[in-house]
């Protein structure tokens, strides 16, 4: 693992982008690595674009800001793509994580990158597998199989140990089948 892995986390309000980064951090924590998460956003609506930032890394996180140049960018929300530049600043062998119905190489062109890109369906696996939209946790299952920042493993522990037993169940079966269904290219 690099010192220290950025990644910025991109959605809407209400579909658990602050939990996606703090479970990726707890994941992390419980991996032994030294961790930052936290959110940045405007008004608290539901609906509203939001970031969450988590810093993972083997040494001691001294710098406490946002994150401008990430390594790993996640999009939980594909309509984003379209109205903010969610690629902005990402390093040149960033990954770029997308909640979207389309392959890869589709969302490479239209977001004019050379980066790897991994795309799931997420929301279709949320509303089978949860009945809603909300998104977090199959997207930890396509960041874990695209990066292995963190164990797919650990990923389930923390779910099992943050949600009440059947939420959880529902939530890793997620988190299972977008880790299987993720395209990556």
């Amino acid at each position: 693992m690099k010192d220290i892995v950025e990644i910025r986390f991109h959605g809407r309000g209400g579909q658990g982008v602050v939990t996606a980064s703090r479970l990726v951090a707890e994941a992390a924590l419980k991996e032994g690595k030294n961790v930052q998460s936290f959110p940045a956003f405007g008004a608290e609506r539901k609906g509203a674009p939001i970031k969450a930032f988590a810093k993972i890394s083997n040494k001691p996180i001294l710098s406490r800001s946002q994150i401008y140049e990430p390594d790993i960018v996640v999009v939980l929300d594909p309509t984003l793509i379209k109205v903010e530049n969610v690629t902005e600043g990402l390093k040149k062998d960033g990954i770029i994580i997308v909640n979207i119905d389309r392959s890869p190489d589709e969302l490479k062109s239209e977001l004019k990158v050379n980066n790897k890109v991994a795309t799931v369906n997420a929301t279709k696996i949320a509303l089978e597998t949860l009945g809603v939209a909300i998104t977090n946790t199959p997207i930890l299952g396509a960041l874990a199989k695209a990066t292995g920042v963190v164990s797919l493993d650990t990923i389930n522990k923390i779910t099992r140990e943050m949600f009440e037993q059947d939420l959880a169940e529902k939530n890793i079966d997620a988190i299972m089948r977008a880790y299987k269904e993720v395209k990556i290219s």
